[in-house]
């Protein structure tokens, strides 16, 4: 099942009457079938720029995502192992198992996540997440 997140768009009257003109002949459900697929149609036009930009930073930053991104204790062990910390930047939603919070706070140094990040109170806190 894909989450879905409300947003609110402001547009022009006239704008939006072309719109509510589409629905109404039945090339769209409603507002929002039509906002969506024109989203997704945009977001298609744009594939190059996205897979350039996420290849780009996955370079620099191998914790860096676009989309969901769950930590898995082998993972958070591999990095305790090596002394590295974790640097988790991107643009979604990223999860961090209660049952990992020990291994996610010693290993996790930084979190900045345009997005949501699921985890317990206390990794929040941690952090400094909302």
């Amino acid at each position: 099942m894909e989450s879905t997140e409300k947003v609110s768009v402001n547009m022009n009257i006239g704008t939006l009457s072309q719109i509510d003109l589409l629905v109404d002949l039945g090339y769209y459900s409603n507002r929002s079938d039509f906002i969506n697929q024109s989203v997704r149609q945009v977001l298609e036009q744009k594939r190059a720029i996205i897979e350039g930009e996420t290849q780009r930073q996955q370079s620099y930053n191998k914790h860096w995502f676009i989309g969901v991104y769950g930590f898995t204790a082998a993972q958070l062990l591999r990095a305790q192992e090596s002394g590295q910390k974790i640097k988790v930047r991107g643009y979604g939603l990223a999860v961090i198992d209660s049952s990992l919070d020990a291994l996610a706070l010693e290993t996790i140094e930084e979190i900045n996540v345009k997005g949501k990040v699921l985890c317990s109170e206390r990794v929040k806190k941690h952090f400094g997440l909302k």
